[in-house]
């Protein structure tokens, strides 16, 4: 979908092309909510397992607030209260905090624990399960530990052509839900040509949000002479956004984590900006990319918006009823 542009008289005019949907996903505001809550719920410190979602802006945030970000579990003191991020863990991390008698708040993605459930079902069924994903990623991690004697990891093409297995005639396959649709669908399509009776989840793993946001930077990439995507260099999805502009045909494409990381020298002979961000940033450091490209003439904004979002997801059992022993509303 592209988007017809007017031309000034005098030449090209200035715009950013803003793609909608952009930014927190209902997994991440569910995850970063759950942080704040647990802290209003049980007072500062509560400990978080890895990064709360891949965005190094939100995680100082929380750490104003109170939060204190370890790398491990057995960094946690006994008994106190420990978050697992959105990327999900491993049931060895679930018996790691039973044993040094933590209180757990799983603010895994939902979306997420669809993929460890499908682990879960395809191993007692006996199936090898080729996991496509990036070794490594906090998500893989996780899945892997559902069923690590059944699960291969591969990363593309040439990887899904060397994986072996034990029966061609019992395979099945998961993904990580961060990847490029397009880049996940080349690797199943070189999986089947291998394994014939391949077998796959019920409905896809790739996340909705996702979908959404290649879709969005699609719609504007070829547009634009620039595309600047808000996003830490750790998010998955945020580096695939700047490969997917790319492949659309955005003339340049770079991942900045915020405003302070746009080399002016990129705007040189720039008319068209366009501008999105991972599913794991804040809304305010687009409106401070917007606010710079503003200062250098790129006032005029168009939102682009390619597709729709209203879900949302309930906090964590454990935590919602904390709160309301606590009087304190959810939202």
């Amino acid at each position: 979908m592209t988007h017809p542009l007017v031309e000034r008289p005098d030449g090209p005019q200035k715009r950013v092309l803003i793609a909608k949907p952009r930014g927190y996903c209902a997994g991440v505001d569910r995850a970063v909510i759950t942080v704040e809550k647990a802290l209003e719920v049980y007072g500062a410190p509560v400990y978080v397992r890895k990064q709360i979602v891949h965005n190094a802006h939100v995680v100082r945030t929380l750490e104003a607030q109170g939060a204190i970000f370890v790398e491990e579990t057995d960094e946690v003191p006994e008994g106190a209260t420990v978050v697992f991020s959105a990327h999900g863990v491993a049931p060895t991390v679930h018996a790691e905090a039973r044993a040094r008698t933590l209180k757990t708040i799983d603010a895994t993605c939902p979306l997420v624990t669809k993929v460890h459930m499908e682990a879960k079902r395809f191993a007692s069924d006996d199936l090898d399960i080729v996991l496509i994903g990036h070794e490594g990623h906090e998500e893989v991690i996780g899945t892997t530990g559902q069923a690590p004697e059944r699960i291969h990891l591969v990363d593309g093409v040439e990887e899904a052509a060397r994986v072996e297995v034990r029966d061609p005639a019992r395979v099945a396959y998961l993904s990580q839900t961060t990847l490029s649709v397009d880049e996940t669908e080349v690797t199943v399509a070189a999986l089947r040509e291998r394994f014939p009776l391949l077998q796959g989840p019920p409905s896809a793993d790739i996340c909705y949000a996702t979908s959404n946001r290649h879709i969005a930077v699609k719609a504007i990439a070829a547009d634009s002479d620039l595309v600047l995507v808000v996003g830490s260099r750790n998010s998955s999805n945020s580096v695939r956004l700047v490969e997917v502009a790319r492949d659309a045909g955005a003339r340049a494409a770079y991942l900045v984590d915020d405003a302070s990381h746009i080399d002016e020298a990129w705007l040189e002979g720039v008319s068209h900006v366009g501008l999105t961000s991972g599913a794991s940033v804040p809304e305010d450091l687009v409106e401070q990319v917007l606010a710079w490209l503003a200062a250098r003439g790129y006032a005029e904004v168009v939102e682009v918006e390619s597709a729709r979002e209203s879900l949302l997801f309930a906090l964590p059992p454990e935590l919602r009823r904390d709160l309301r022993a606590a009087g304190i509303p959810e939202s």
